[in-house]
């Protein structure tokens, strides 16, 4: 799948035309610059697409898109994978996002860990959320895909727990969990279900927060030699995991 991607929610019209205005239509027109003959994908962001032809560019922000004449559904992908961001500084979040994203994460969920600098309350916290959620859009868009990763509200620490409960393999990226840990390269991957990957704060993940994981089933697991940023982390892991699953096969 090479042709560009944009999002037209809902997917319903077929068989006729299509027409991107706004912000869609100005990046085909006036961004990519497309032109007649032009293959393009629509998608709703949720699995579902088409692809279509580029009957007209007109202006700066409109195109024309026809030959719409069959709906596609992707399958979620198995196993699902949901990585537990904890929030790191600055633009460092959606960097981690944008990454994420482009290798293949399934969910993202933004965790508030007791460590974290950053403090998502209020108006900052709204903003920094939708902030997340605009660069899932825009990088599952840029790596052409139709179902883009789900970024769920900042998650408590219980919330957190309850999510490694109901996890079909569990793991807190740690390299200290309080007894030796086993490489994510060689830990038991289940063929269906879900994974959930909960990377910490630069700071760490503090003693009662292991505890409480290691209590909902959680292993701990290290990614290698080296200590990366929590950025940086979670992209690492899921490309690991990718591969290994046969996702990436």
């Amino acid at each position: 799948m090479t042709a560009p991607v944009f999002v037209v929610d809902p997917l319903t019209v077929l068989g006729g035309e299509v027409v991107l205005d706004g912000p869609e239509g100005r990046h085909a027109v006036s961004v990519k610059r497309l032109r007649p003959g032009e293959d393009v994908i629509l998608t709703d962001g949720r699995g579902r697409w088409s692809e279509g032809v580029v009957k007209a560019a007109e202006g700066k922000d409109r195109l024309v898109v026809t030959d719409l004449d069959t709906l596609h559904e992707e399958p979620p992908p198995r196993p699902r994978i949901t990585v537990v961001q904890a929030l790191p500084k600055g633009d460092r979040g959606e960097v981690a996002v944008e990454t994420m994203t482009e290798v293949g994460v399934d969910a993202i969920v933004p965790w508030q860990a007791a460590r974290c600098i950053t403090q998502w309350k209020g108006d900052r916290g709204l903003k920094s959320l939708a902030k997340w959620r605009a660069t899932a859009r825009e990088a599952g868009k840029q790596s052409r895909r139709v179902r883009f990763p789900e970024v769920t509200d900042a998650a408590t620490t219980k919330q957190v727990a309850a999510l490694l409960a109901g996890a079909d393999l569990a793991v807190v990226l740690h390299s200290d969990f309080g007894h030796a840990v086993e490489p994510l390269a060689a830990a038991a991957l289940p063929a269906d279900g879900e994974i959930v990957l909960v990377v910490g704060p630069e700071g760490g993940v503090a003693r009662d927060e292991v505890a409480l994981f290691e209590e909902a089933g959680a292993r701990a697991c290290t990614l290698g030699p080296t200590v990366m940023r929590t950025s940086t982390a979670g992209t690492a892991a899921a490309a690991l995991l990718l591969g290994r699953t046969g996702r990436w096969s």
